[in-house]
């Protein structure tokens, strides 16, 4: 029969979040770039005046504004795609459902690829932080680079930034045996409650899915809070820098990240609570959980190799 179903997916409704995302996207691209070109007084590098930025507007402005419509985005489309499964659930048959986990586990390995670059840096500067030999010149003495500092083959820019020794002098890392171990046992928890969330919903216990869940939410919560208190902590005693210091650089953007990964995953588990408020869980249908527990169990394996390598090793001058 003309028109006839003939196979086990379905097409989904006209939808304007992919313009909308799209262009959310560029805007807040042209905004990143713009404002990185700006000084804090929103001039431009270079001696430029601000009526020469884009659209007459500071870059900042115009990231932001992208921002919000990539926000925007996130929650009309995601609100989309949980009308559909609880609306349209026959919908969802279990080839796509197959389909929606292979999505999650290639999203978490392109996540695991992404600290892999912090990862590489640390180790590239805590287990090298010398260079090659000098380079000499034809009459015995050492060639200058560019910055007028004595040259060496490879890895020269290194040796500066750090002085050949891990961590550089004039840091003070942080103890891994204060506020990072208490972090440490507060995902540790958080993924254990996490998981008997998971295990009472499958065995159709929504009061001890409820209970794990919003346990691991606060747990989460927790967590931010304390990293948030580390950083001040590092600020206030001028233990390292963000900018000018390859320790501080590579510190702030592996850890940092992560902390971020922890707040998407509390926003991830919070909206589930709503939704398992709302009765959109069962015992044989909870994707939109489980996929928000897979993340939560990588941000919290991420966290460990953070604190085994960077906290204790890199720290103490291990290596």
């Amino acid at each position: 029969m003309a028109g006839a179903v003939k196979h086990d997916y379905h097409l989904v409704n006209p939808s304007p979040w992919p313009l909308v995302g799209s262009v959310a996207a560029m805007i807040m691209m042209l905004g990143a770039v713009t404002w990185g070109h700006s000084g804090s007084d929103g001039i431009l590098v270079g001696g430029a005046q601000p009526d020469t930025a884009l659209f007459q507007l500071k870059g900042n402005w115009i990231f932001f504004f992208g921002f919000s419509l990539v926000l925007l985005t996130m929650a009309g489309w995601w609100k989309d795609v949980v009308d559909e499964s609880v609306k349209s659930g026959e919908n969802t048959k279990p080839v796509v459902r197959i389909g929606l986990r292979y999505g999650m586990v290639l999203f978490i390995a392109s996540e695991v690829m992404f600290f892999v670059a912090w990862f590489w840096a640390f180790f590239g500067l805590a287990l090298f932080p010398g260079a090659g030999d000098a380079v000499l010149l034809a009459d015995g003495s050492q060639m200058l680079n560019a910055d007028g500092l004595p040259a060496h083959l490879q890895n020269d820019a290194r040796l500066h930034a750090t002085g050949g020794v891990y961590p550089p002098a004039g840091v003070e890392p942080l103890s891994p045996w204060q506020l990072p171990l208490i972090n440490t046992l507060v995902l540790l928890l958080s993924g254990t409650t996490v998981t008997w969330a998971h295990h009472a919903l499958q065995v159709g216990d929504r009061s001890g899915f409820m209970q794990g869940l919003l346990i691991t939410i606060l747990l989460g919560a927790f967590f931010s809070f304390l990293q948030a208190y580390e950083y001040y902590e590092v600020f206030a005693l001028n233990m390292f820098t963000f900018s000018g210091e390859t320790y501080g650089g590579t510190f702030f953007m592996a850890t940092g990240f992560h902390g971020f990964h922890v707040l998407v995953g509390t926003i991830f588990l919070l909206v589930c609570y709503f939704r398992g408020m709302a009765g959109h869980f069962t015992s044989e249908r909870h994707f939109g959980f489980e996929s928000a527990a897979w993340y939560w169990h990588f941000v919290d394996v991420v966290w460990l190799f953070l604190f085994a390598c960077i906290y204790v090793m890199g720290n103490q001058g291990l290596w």
